[in-house]
């Protein structure tokens, strides 16, 4: 399937950046889950995704009681996402190149395995923060791989028809696991300690390769794997490069995802200085972030195919709401702006990540999708650390607004460069801010 010509939407083009029209404006809510492939895919990712969220609260709760320190849970957090931004590209190249579904057979497995690791570890009582540090690398070593095969493999069991529905679903799934995972943990940390939640994660595997195995691979729409050739880093880069709609979505969700969404960073922070709390505290700001995201997610699956000033727009609420979060003066009110705040950051994820594969050719997706989660997730060893020393010597307060502030930032000037790149220009009216062509506005001049 071919989305469009890379030459019709060169830079120098002043047609309005737009994503090809594969799908109706509206779709069902659950249109994906009636294809048993994904059904199975979506199952075993609930279940996988449910323990993925206990070993996230669980990882940052006994980094801070180890360290008692936000910069240690950032650098966590970094060495979990340096091999992405180091490698993977490579990622890419490896999802074009092989069959998707044994690959993540063998990637989940591995994760797995990291769970169980970290599991021994800490209910024997030899745990130690390097311990953290080097089964978050190594996990991090995996999902290099896993993510881009992940995220191209949905392409494959949906077909073009339903992709966009079923990327929403795939946030839907996460988000539904947030609202559980966190809980749980939260409860095991305080009544059992964290090494039961690293278990259960390292068990949750079981759940996708399971239904992995379960597929039958004639309903799948398979992609042709890529050729072995040199040069093919440099031909998904070049790729992208010269589509503003493909290059412009990845630079803002590289923003946001690296200065953005430092919420294990933040809420430790808030929990811990400024609202004197405990592991269920933090479990119920995660929970409430999910709650959010689980709503942006199932209102995307609804809306279906997007377009790119959706974008811009949840991206500059993200960006506000979370300046308004950092400075507020109450428990209760921080804790209920956790819920927009979730469901804008949802909202810029899904629509970045749907309007990204949509706009890709099959054969390049993997690279395409390897370079959004580079940019998306690999930008956070820059930005954890960064915003962990803030945290530490302003406050929680100054180190969560400055990374609203930069959000906001990119989204205002990535917006205003689209406009132009689409001959746009901004009209504000009682309605609210959008981008009308200028054709508009020189019709009225003459009428």
């Amino acid at each position: 399937m071919s989305t469009g010509n890379g030459a019709d939407s060169a830079p120098g083009q002043t047609s309005t950046p737009a994503l090809p029209k594969t799908a109706p404006s509206r779709s069902s809510m659950f249109g994906s889950l009636r294809i048993r492939n994904y059904r199975l895919f979506a199952i075993g990712q609930l279940v996988s995704n449910t323990g993925t969220w206990m070993q996230r609260i669980a990882q940052d709760w006994l980094v801070l009681a180890l360290t008692g320190s936000a910069s240690a849970v950032g650098i966590t957090i970094a060495l979990q996402f340096l091999p992405m931004m180091l490698l993977g590209l490579y990622g890419g190249v490896l999802a074009d190149r092989l069959p998707k579904r044994p690959l993540l057979v063998a990637t989940q497995s591995a994760m797995g395995l990291t769970g169980i690791a970290l599991a021994a570890l800490t209910l024997t009582g030899q745990v130690q923060v390097w311990h953290v540090y080097l089964t978050a690398f190594l996990l991090g070593l995996v999902t290099v791989v896993d993510n881009p095969a992940r995220q191209s493999f949905v392409s494959e069991m949906v077909g073009p028809e339903q992709l966009a529905n079923a990327v929403s679903l795939n946030s839907a799934n996460f988000q539904s696991a947030r609202l559980v995972g966190p809980a749980v943990a939260g409860i095991l940390i305080t009544a059992v300690g964290s090494g039961w939640a690293f278990l259960l994660n390292g068990l949750s595997f079981l759940a996708p390769v399971t239904g992995l195995l379960l597929m039958r691979a004639h309903e799948l729409h398979r992609a042709a794997p890529a050729p072995r050739a040199k040069g093919q880093l440099r031909e998904g880069l070049r790729y992208v490069s010269g589509r503003p709609e493909l290059i412009w979505p990845i630079v803002l969700v590289g923003f946001i995802g690296t200065f953005g969404f430092n919420f294990p960073i933040w809420l430790t922070a808030f929990v811990d200085d400024v609202f004197h709390g405990d592991a269920g505290t933090y479990g119920l700001f995660n929970t409430l972030l999910a709650v959010g995201s689980l709503a942006g997610a199932l209102l995307a699956a609804r809306r279906g195919p997007a377009r790119l000033r959706l974008l811009v727009a949840a991206a500059v609420a993200f960006a506000v709401l979370e300046i308004a979060g950092a400075f507020a003066p109450g428990f209760w009110l921080f804790a209920a702006l956790m819920v927009p705040i979730g469901m804008f950051g949802l909202t810029v994820n899904v629509v970045a990540n749907s309007s990204v594969q949509m706009a890709t050719d099959p054969e390049m997706r993997g690279r395409v999708m390897a370079l959004y989660m580079m940019v998306f997730t690999g930008g956070t060893p820059l930005g954890a650390p960064l915003v962990g020393w803030v945290t530490d010597h302003f406050g929680a307060r100054v180190g969560m607004a400055a990374g609203g502030a930069v959000s906001l930032a990119a989204a205002v000037t990535i917006g205003l460069v689209l406009a132009r790149v689409g001959d746009l220009h901004v009209r504000v009216s009682r309605r609210g801010v959008a981008f009308v062509p200028n054709r508009q506005r020189e019709l009225v001049r003459v009428a």
